[in-house]
């Protein structure tokens, strides 16, 4: 979804020795006339430490708010959860016209540049995260690619009183979608009182967890974080795998996210993730002539 800042970043490479981690981080409360609301994460307030995450938007979306708008550079990821209601039509000049439902993923790889729209059909919701995934310099001007995994094809992983969708990637031997860009693992983790959850972070990849309801306790190798509902925690990579473990004192909601860090420099203007500013000024030309291609219909 379209963002207004113009932001540049020097991530920073993995410490072999020990990880950073940066938080826990509130979110920024925004709201868009009457049908948008959202705390957003952005990476600049983790200090490198959420690559390959350019920001993050915990929404929720009850009218339609932004209308089509186009993207390049990056990856545009929606993932609902399983208490939305109702259709969240998603449109894409890549010719897809998905109504999805609760739980699912759509993953719009935007590469060289793509125009999208999402909105929710009248008298439905969204409840969700909008993530703004970076693509290297070497992917940015791939040809755009889309992924829709339903929430029905989704591995669920049961025990010690959490339920968690793997929405992404790997988990407890448990392989799900993978996406169309560089390898990721999300889980949409819901934690009963007493519960916990533990994860194996892949050597070389970055973690990012964000408590949607109640507190989270975190742990990861033997450092614990509490994480307060609406906070964020973002920690760098390691070149050894290492266990994130999550506990919940009362019935939780959580996000895990992992994936391994770009390390490279980056321009943020809007819904563009270029390498130079004049790459961003290229794309946002290519826009405004109709070279990112219109939604039919």
């Amino acid at each position: 979804m379209p963002q207004s800042a113009l932001l540049k970043i020097q991530t920073e490479t993995a410490n072999a020795a020990q990880s950073r981690h940066c938080g826990p981080m509130a979110g920024k409360h925004i709201s868009i006339r009457t049908g948008f609301k959202a705390v957003s994460f952005k990476h600049a307030m983790f200090d490198g430490t959420m690559d390959p995450l350019v920001m993050v938007d915990h929404y929720l979306m009850g009218e339609p708010t932004f209308g089509a708008h186009p993207h390049a550079g990056m990856s545009a990821v929606t993932v609902l959860f399983e208490d939305s209601c109702g259709a969240f039509n998603n449109r894409d000049s890549l010719g897809n016209d998905i109504d999805l439902e609760a739980g699912d993923l759509y993953w719009l790889k935007a590469g060289s540049g793509a125009v999208h729209d999402e909105k929710p059909i009248h008298g439905a919701f969204a409840h969700g995260l909008q993530m703004f995934v970076n693509l290297p310099a070497h992917m940015k001007h791939d040809d755009p690619e889309a992924l829709h995994v339903k929430a029905s094809e989704m591995p669920v992983i049961e025990g010690n009183r959490a339920k968690v969708r793997l929405v992404l990637g790997e988990s407890n031997g448990v392989i799900g979608a993978t996406s169309p860009a560089r390898p990721m693992t999300i889980l949409d983790a819901n934690i009963d009182e007493g519960g916990r959850f533990e994860h194996i972070v892949a050597p070389g990849h970055s973690q990012w967890i964000l408590a949607v309801a109640e507190t989270i306790e975190v742990t990861v190798g033997n450092h614990p974080v509490t994480l307060p509902a609406g906070e964020a925690l973002a920690i760098s990579a390691r070149q050894n795998p290492i266990t994130l473990t999550l506990r919940a004192r009362v019935e939780s909601h959580a996000v895990i996210v992992t994936g391994e860090p770009i390390a490279e420099t980056f321009v943020q203007r809007g819904p563009f993730v270029m390498s130079t500013e004049a790459e961003i000024a290229e794309v946002e030309a290519a826009y405004r002539t109709g070279r990112l291609g219109r939604l039919s219909g």
